[in-house]
């Protein structure tokens, strides 16, 4: 009696075990789902500003035809807009020289540009990002990359217009941008949340000239059944001449100082290993919102990289490069070496290879909480060059490691209708994704019932659009040797009908009535219907009702400009020039600490 106790409170015990662990798992579950289910309303959620103050606008260098096109922006926004009144516009500040963009003029005839114009600069963009309300870019994808490039921490939300070439990120039409921008101040907006990703070079520190020309080894030693490594001491001089290894990165314990702990401390069949040891210290950040590249640069071997996913050794690499991508950026670079296609709210980091030199190495997608290194190891027979969305491009020496992980800066982006037709809407027009010539359809056969009641006429071809080729009437002959029904009124000219050629036939039975059915045979109507390929749904959300007055006199007036003897162009900031302004912002911050501290 007591054992058969016992062994029901047990099986209690399983029982309630069980249960707890199912609703562990229950709870993940739940939680997965709401998390899901938050991320599908943010989607969703529209945003409307309240009372902007400030608004940005970048402007795409070197084409001079934009350069009026900002100006009747800034104007607009300063004159026009009732949404918008007291907003201060700030435009590029080399466009203050510009004599297209006439300057001088514009405070002549404006007086409010005095206080309501301003121009930015990218130390002003670095030190107060937070100032401005929202960005408009007028240009292409570089535009609004640029955008990114500008604001590596926090970023106002981006509208952009579309004055570019391919267009994929830029889905407003200029043309109407008073009626998009008016909608957007009244009505609210979606903003599509583009993840980024915070890109750190970490460069190796020699601690002596003596290390700069050799690589000292450590013992290491790896539990083959936990994985555990433990890192010993340095090996001698003589050992790294004999045991030197391929480039590895470790995380683990130091377990003693002396080499004679190996035999006395571990397990004798742990796995003993000498590996190179060095410092690394992290000396640059980047946010990139398409793609961190890492290639060959102009050495004529091919990259080797070590990829590392979590601290854990994933794969070597071989190839050309690496393209390391978000879901914003699966269309760029990552796409041209056959990158898979990623919506861009898909939280994912893709791994593309450029031109790798095996067959099995694939694209691939991991998620975005990962951290991914890649390190250029020891015995590469040549350094590696990494980009950052195309710009910044540095050299990594042997020892450098780049560690990628999720941005907390997202870039946002209004969005025209919602994220996903837009992104669909940009893959059909920009990418002509799945577009080919549509394959002809089959004869569509229909039964007519009805033409025994009715004489039936046969459409000529319409040009309307409507998608109708062909209707042909096939009564009385596709069963002639049938017995038709006697009816005196209609004997003699079926009698007639089919004594006569078959051209005649068809000429005879659309005059008369066709309404003849053998045993209950109906006659039938052939139609071929087609793609109308003049028929496309309207993207345009506004009547043009209301357009802007441009002012007649910036085109008319030819007298020059105070700057009239500046070379007339507008080339943009550079990347030094960016730097420059970063650093100095930097600095700026670190006094205001100091004096604050004081």
């Amino acid at each position: 009696m007591q054992n058969q106790q016992l062994h029901v409170n047990t099986m209690n015990l399983k029982t309630t075990k069980q249960a707890l662990e199912t609703s562990h798992t229950d709870r993940l579950s739940d939680t997965a789902e709401v998390v899901r289910e938050v991320s599908r309303k943010i989607g969703k959620t529209k945003v409307k500003w309240d009372n902007p103050k400030t608004v940005m606008v970048i402007t795409k260098p070197g084409d001079m035809s934009l350069i009026g096109m900002t100006r009747e922006l800034a104007l607009w926004f300063m004159t026009t807009s009732k949404t918008c009144q007291g907003v201060k516009v700030f435009v590029d500040e080399k466009l203050k020289t510009s004599k297209s963009f006439k300057y001088q003029k514009i405070m002549q005839h404006y007086p409010e540009a005095e206080e309501r114009l301003g121009f930015w600069t990218p130390e002003l963009c670095a030190a107060q990002p937070k100032m401005f309300d929202f960005i408009v870019t007028l240009g292409g994808d570089g535009t609004v990359l640029f955008a990114s490039w500008l604001f590596q921490t926090y970023v106002p939300p981006v509208i952009p217009f579309h004055l570019g070439s391919l267009g994929f990120l830029t889905p407003f039409d200029f043309d109407k941008f008073d009626m998009y921008l008016t909608k957007v101040m009244d009505s609210g907006m979606r903003v599509n949340l583009r993840s980024r990703l915070t890109c750190t070079v970490y460069r190796r520190v020699y601690q002596s000239e003596e290390q700069k020309k050799s690589v000292k080894l450590r013992n290491v030693l790896r539990n083959p059944v936990t994985g555990k490594i433990k890192i010993g001491d340095w090996c001698t001089e003589n050992k790294q001449k004999k045991h030197r290894k391929k480039f590895g990165e470790v995380d683990g314990e130091d377990y003693g100082t002396e080499e004679e702990d190996l035999d006395d401390t571990e397990d004798e069949f742990a796995e003993r290993r000498q590996i190179p040891c060095f410092t690394t210290v992290p000396v640059e950040k980047y946010q990139v919102i398409n793609d961190l590249v890492i290639d060959r640069g102009p050495s004529p071997f091919m990259s080797l990289l070590e990829l590392f996913g979590d601290n854990k050794h994933l794969t070597t690499v071989q190839a050309d490069g690496l393209a390391i991508s978000t879901p914003t950026g699966s269309t760029a670079y990552s796409l041209s070496a056959n990158g898979s296609l990623t919506h861009p709210g898909i939280h994912a980091t893709l791994i593309t290879p450029i031109c790798p030199h095996t067959l099995s190495f694939r694209p691939t997608l991991v998620p975005d909480s990962m951290e991914l290194r890649i390190c250029v190891p020891f015995n590469s027979r040549n350094t590696a060059w990494a980009s950052f969305d195309g710009r910044g491009r540095i050299e990594l020496k042997q020892g450098d490691h780049i560690k990628v992980t999720a941005s907390k800066y997202s870039f946002p982006t209004v969005c025209k209708q919602d994220q996903a037709t837009d992104w669909f809407n940009s893959l059909s027009k920009c990418l002509h994704w799945n577009k080919r010539e549509r394959q002809k359809s089959f004869a569509i056969v229909e039964s007519n019932r009805g033409a025994h009641k009715s004489t039936p006429s046969t459409p000529k071809h319409s040009n309307g659009h409507q998608g109708l080729l062909s209707v042909t009437s096939i009564s009385g002959s596709l069963n002639q040797k049938s017995t038709p029904r006697k009816n005196p009124g209609t004997s003699s000219n079926h009698s007639q009908s089919s004594s006569l050629p078959l051209h005649q036939q068809k000429k005879h039975s659309g005059e008369t009535s066709s309404s003849s059915s053998v045993d209950g045979l109906h006659d039938e109507v052939f139609a071929m219907f087609i793609e109308d390929e003049y028929h496309h749904a309207s993207d345009n959300d506004f009547d043009d009702d209301n357009n802007t007055e441009s002012a007649h006199f910036f085109d008319s007036d030819e007298e020059s400009d105070d700057f009239s003897s500046i070379e007339d162009g507008f080339n943009g900031w550079t990347d030094e020039e960016i730097t420059k302004a970063r650093y100095a912002a930097s600095l700026t911050k670190e006094m205001d600490k100091l004096s604050i501290s004081k």
